[in-house]
């Protein structure tokens, strides 16, 4: 392999979704991109259920072929289960949207994310696996490039004009100007494990995402069918239900499961394959999404709950967003924050969306009594379980779904996430999180 070159016009960090997506539009565009990812493909990752509003940005991507010819599980609906064990009607989205991108798939993180690096290689993008990105380098206000120990262990700067942090989790920058925001509601966890041979249902109805409460309504199960016979399936509850005092992660799980009949008739007869997972991430937000020369996309910039299976969605989405703000202002002449971060207010407008019914959910909104009492409005609760997310369109359904409210509850307040901790009424120092520490 050819010695990585000293110079681009845009270096990116991190090759899962967000990361590939923004190159691959980058590229198309003809800029030289690099992707320096740490870990090597395929890796494991979790996020494995797509939702329909991914679709546009896969067909930007020319992702879509290769994702008609996979093995990947279609999916066609979600459907919820309550803590009595009473099924919703499925929510088929193409009965909402008569339209093929109302057909999404459940992936198997480790075959999608290496799919979607080879696409940003097909289309140009120099991605580099195995190279760790130690730092990014300012001058000033403005980052100019990143410094890198690559596969070899040789340590290098490699100048770009603009960088794109797609680092996950990790968050290189976002822990470097401290601009993590911890949401002040969604403190969650997750515990999960893979079965062979556990019930599927038939027809349009075997790819549905199914999301099960407990029967004491602390926490719910998704419950994803892949190829191969597997089913993934994953306990989300409060931290401290899950973790606190405790260290037995199946254990944990079992006494779960017991909680949730549904769960247990589904998997009762199958084979668990692999150990326990386990994530005691809690949802956040950075309170910029770029600076000068410098962005932040998919969790990297922010990780929310993963009731609606909005992950891969909000990583392609802001790889989007972002690679149009960076290749625009890479014609222009401007990589300021401004130019850099002009999608970031449009951007958390959607996740407060989405965000706001995830809080509906784990408040007791029920979405078969919803749609019994406001069935003209069955389409837009759709629509946001679609992704449609980042329209004012889909407003419509707050106001109906307060009347369902008991008297003494109020509404859910927006996040602001896209000010500062001042501004949003947070100051990030003074955050205690459930387990007693500070962020």
């Amino acid at each position: 392999m050819p010695p990585i070159s000293p110079e681009f016009d845009v270096v990116v960090i991190g090759g899962g979704p967000a990361g590939a997506t923004v190159s691959t539009l980058i590229a198309q565009r003809g800029y030289k991109v690099a992707v320096f990812e740490r870990e090597r493909f395929p890796r494991f990752h979790i996020g494995e259920s797509l939702i329909p509003e991914t679709y546009w940005v896969l067909k930007r991507l020319n992702m879509l072929p290769k994702m008609q010819q996979s093995h990947f599980v279609k999916k066609y609906s979600v459907q919820f289960v309550n803590a009595s064990g009473k099924l919703s009607a499925p929510f088929y989205f193409w009965d909402n949207k008569p339209h093929e991108c109302s057909q999404t798939w459940q992936v198997v993180r480790s075959e999608f994310d290496q799919l979607m690096l080879e696409n940003a290689r097909e289309h140009g993008v120099e991605a580099r696996e195995g190279v760790h990105v130690l730092d990014v380098i300012f001058e000033g206000e403005q980052a100019v490039g990143v410094r890198i120990k690559d596969a070899d262990g040789e340590r290098r700067e490699v100048r770009a004009r603009a960088v794109v942090d797609a680092s996950g989790q990790a968050a290189l920058l976002q822990n470097r100007f401290k601009l993590r925001l911890w949401d002040p509601v969604l403190n969650k966890g997750a515990i999960w494990t893979y079965w062979e041979g556990a019930y599927r249902d038939s027809g349009r109805d075997e790819g549905a995402t199914m999301v099960l409460q407990t029967s004491d309504r602390s926490g719910w199960f998704w419950y994803i069918p892949q190829h191969n016979n597997i089913v993934s399936v994953g306990v989300v509850a409060p931290f401290d239900s899950l973790f606190k005092g405790r260290s037995n992660h199946g254990q944990t799980y079992e006494e779960q499961v017991e909680r949730c009949p549904a769960v247990r008739a589904r998997i009762d007869g199958a084979r668990r394959v692999t150990g326990y997972f386990v994530t005691r991430d809690y949802s956040y937000r950075s309170t910029r999404v770029a600076g000068d020369g410098w962005v932040l996309i998919g969790d990297a910039f922010g990780f929310l709950d993963p009731l609606y299976s909005s992950g891969v969605l909000l990583a392609l989405k802001s790889g989007e967003l972002a690679a149009d703000a960076i290749t625009d202002g890479l014609e222009s002449g401007d990589l300021s924050e401004a130019q850099l971060g002009r999608w970031g207010p449009l951007f958390n407008e959607g996740i407060d969306r989405m965000r706001r019914l995830v809080c509906e959910y784990y408040a007791g909104f029920s979405f078969g009594g919803f749609v019994r009492k406001y069935p003209a409005l069955q389409g837009t609760i759709t629509d946001l379980l679609i992704g449609d997310l980042f329209t004012d369109r889909v407003d419509k359904v707050w106001g109906p779904m307060e009347t369902l409210y008991q008297p003494d509850r109020k509404p859910i307040p927006p996040w602001h996430a896209g000010l500062s901790p001042e501004a949003a009424g947070m100051k990030a120092n003074e955050l205690v999180l459930p387990d007693g520490r500070k962020p």
